[in-house]
């Protein structure tokens, strides 16, 4: 299934964003090299990488996110307004040189099946899930953050969690383990277990204030 990938593909280096599959991301584009890119890409074949970068450093990590434009908006100021869909998973096998203004990247989606494969099916079991999905609308509750939990309901599986990891109020360095955590059940465990942490820590602190 991955054979259908570009094997290089442009990176857009992005500090504090992390992108899944099946997500949703508009991005405001105005510096001239990721112009470049995203107009190189949009009249190619719509695809490019997202990949978070390392603090204070040129480096990113290794695993990234690939996404398909949907939406392109000129706005007549010199910037474009994108919509970038979540497509799958890939690992960074080395940087390409080239003459181009922005980076590309020789890259492999072999590690990342699961991204392609249908989740209609129940992967969760409805209880866990559910139990889940509560202390996740506590934690956002707590952190002020907002969510159509009416509308989230109509998502599948895979897109609820992947859009929770998207949006939690987490450190950039735990949502990059949960965009390396392969599996729908990993990935749902291990964000449990962040919220519980922070859930945690605010009931010490609130005692500690008492």
């Amino acid at each position: 299934m991955n054979n259908k990938f570009p094997k290089l593909i442009p990176i857009f280096p992005l500090s504090g964003v992390i992108y899944f599959p099946k997500t949703n991301l508009p991005l405001n584009i105005f510096e001239p090299r990721y112009l470049d890119l995203v107009n190189d890409s949009y009249y190619n074949n719509k695809l490019m990488g997202m990949v978070q970068e390392k603090k204070n450093s040129n480096e990113v990590y290794r695993i990234g996110c690939l996404g398909k434009i949907s939406d392109l908006h000129e706005t007549g100021d010199g910037r474009v307004i994108i919509n970038l869909v979540g497509v799958t998973r890939f690992e960074i096998i080395k940087e390409i040189d080239n003459k181009k203004r922005y980076r590309e990247f020789e890259v492999s989606y072999d590690n990342f099946d699961v991204d392609l494969v249908s989740h209609d099916e129940a992967l969760i079991e409805r209880e866990r899930l559910k139990l889940f999905k509560d202390k996740a609308k506590v934690f956002f509750k707590k952190n002020g953050l907002l969510l159509n939990w009416k509308e989230f309901e109509k998502l599948d599986q895979s897109q609820q969690i992947n859009t929770l990891a998207m949006i939690a109020p987490v450190s950039n360095e735990e949502k990059q383990k949960l965009l390396e955590t392969k599996t729908i059940i990993g990935k749902t465990k291990l964000m449990s277990e962040i919220i519980e942490f922070y859930l945690h820590a605010s009931r010490v602190d609130n005692k500690t204030l008492q």
